[in-house]
C-alpha cells in the first residue's frame, strides 16, 4: 500500500515514533499552511516537469523511518513517493494532500463542571474548534464544519437527540456547516440577525437563554471581530468565545460581514470589541475560555480558564486606546478566500459541495497578530 489516510496520519503524528512527514510543496506554500512538525523540500517543479531532477535532493533522508510524502492534492507527491521508493525508502503518499489533511477532526470531553457533558471537536488541519453540549438525553452543536457526519458521530456516542444548532458569528476562514446540519436533523439553527444577512437562521438577541436539557445557555452579544458576533454562557462554567476571546489574542476587526468594503471602520470595529471583550471579563474566574479556533494544530482538549487568559493574553491588558490603535494598525495576512467564504456563511453565495474543501483550503487568520 502507497498511501496513508489522512486520519491514520492524524493519530501517527501524534507519537513520538511518528513518520517522517515530507512536504514537497513551495517553500512559500509551506510556510504559509504545512502540517506540524512536517519538513520541506521543495521539489515540486522538478518533480512536475523531469522527476530525474528531484532524485538527487530526495536521496538525503533518514533510512529508517517512513516518509509520507504531502503535496496539495495528494497528486504531485504519488510521484515523489514513486522517486523515494526507486531510492529505497520506506515512503507513502497522503491520500489527498493537504486538503485531505484539512479534514480530519478529533474530539474529547472538557473538563467542565456541569450537569452534562461538553465535547470538543477539534480539526487540526485548519485550527478550527467547535464544541457539542450534551445534557438529558439532549445536545446542541456549536460552530460545525460542513463536515457533518463528524458530528453524528459524537451526537451517536452520547445518544444525544440535537435540539439546535449555533455559529457564534458568519465565519470568514471555513465554511459553516451549521444550517445544513439543522436542515439534516430538523432543529433551529440560531444565528445573529447582525450576520444573517441572506439565511435563513432563528435570531439570537442579548441576554437570550436557550435550554438544552437541564443547562440554560446564555446569549451575550460581543460584537467587533462581526457585527452579529456573540459569545454563550454555560451555566458560569464555560465561555464559547468564537473569534470575539482567544487564549492569547482577540478577534480581528476587518472581516465582518462588510468585508471587502475599503471603507470599512476599523477603529470602531476595534473600539466595540473593547467593550464587548470587558464583558465577558465580568465573568467567573474558573470559566473554561472555548473560541473557535486556535492557532497550530489543535488536538483536544484545548481550553484555558479566563483567570489564565487573563495573565497570557496581552491584548487584554491594554487600555482601550492602545487597543483600539494597535488592532487598527497591525492588519496581518486574510484568510485565503476569505470574501467568497463569508459571502457563503451570510447566505449571498451558494457553492456546490464537491467545491466546498477547495474554497477553505489554507490558514486560519481570524486572530490579530
Amino acid at each position: 500500500m502507497q498511501e496513508l489516510s489522512p486520519a491514520e496520519l492524524g493519530e501517527q503524528v501524534q507519537d513520538d515514533d511518528g513518520p517522517l512527514v515530507l512536504d514537497i510543496r513551495h517553500e512559500e506554500d509551506f510556510q504559509e499552511w504545512h502540517i506540524p512538525g512536517s519538513r520541506n523540500v521543495d521539489v515540486y517543479d522538478e518533480l512536475t516537469d523531469d522527476p530525474e531532477q528531484a532524485i538527487e535532493p530526495l536521496d538525503d533522508l533518514p533510512s529508517d523511518e517512513q516518509i509520507v510524502t504531502v503535496c496539495a492534492a495528494g497528486v504531485v507527491s504519488q510521484t515523489a513517493t514513486a522517486v523515494l521508493r526507486e531510492l529505497g525508502y520506506d515512503a507513502v503518499t497522503l491520500t489527498d494532500g493537504m486538503n485531505g489533511w484539512s479534514r480530519v477532526h478529533r474530539h474529547a470531553e472538557l473538563p467542565v463542571d456541569v450537569d452534562g457533558t461538553l465535547v470538543q471537536v477539534a480539526r487540526p488541519g485548519k485550527g478550527c474548534l467547535s464544541h457539542v453540549l450534551v445534557s438529558d438525553g439532549e445536545a446542541a452543536v456549536f460552530d460545525p464544519s460542513h463536515y457533518l457526519n463528524e458530528y453524528d458521530t459524537v451526537l451517536d456516542e452520547y445518544d444525544a437527540e440535537l435540539v439546535g444548532v449555533f455559529d457564534t458569528h458568519a465565519h470568514a476562514d471555513h465554511v459553516s456547516g451549521a444550517a445544513d446540519l439543522a436542515d439534516r436533523h430538523d432543529v433551529p439553527y440560531y444565528l445573529h440577525q447582525k450576520d444573517a444577512l441572506a439565511v435563513d437562521a432563528t435570531p439570537l438577541e442579548d441576554g437570550q437563554t436557550v435550554t438544552v436539557g437541564r443547562l440554560d445557555i446564555e446569549v451575550i452579544h460581543t460584537p467587533g471581530h462581526s457585527e452579529g458576533s456573540v459569545s454563550f454562557d454555560v451555566e458560569g462554567a464555560a465561555l464559547l468565545t468564537g473569534d470575539t476571546l482567544f487564549h492569547d489574542s482577540v478577534g480581528r476587526v476587518e472581516l465582518g460581514v462588510e468585508a471587502g468594503i475599503e471603507d470599512a471602520d476599523v477603529e470602531g470595529n476595534a473600539a466595540t470589541l473593547y467593550e464587548s471583550l470587558q464583558r465577558l471579563l465580568d465573568r467567573p474566574d474558573d470559566a473554561l475560555v472555548l473560541p473557535a479556533h486556535d492557532p497550530g494544530s489543535p488536538e483536544p482538549p484545548v481550553a484555558a480558564t479566563l483567570a489564565e487568559v487573563r495573565e497570557r493574553n496581552d491584548d487584554l491588558g491594554r487600555d482601550r486606546e492602545a487597543f483600539v490603535e494597535e488592532l487598527a494598525s497591525d492588519i496581518p495576512d486574510h484568510p485565503p478566500n476569505f470574501e467568497r467564504v463569508k459571502r457563503t456563511n451570510v447566505g449571498q453565495e451558494s457553492v456546490p459541495e464537491e467545491k466546498l474543501a477547495e474554497l477553505e483550503l489554507g490558514p486560519n487568520n481570524c486572530a490579530a497578530e
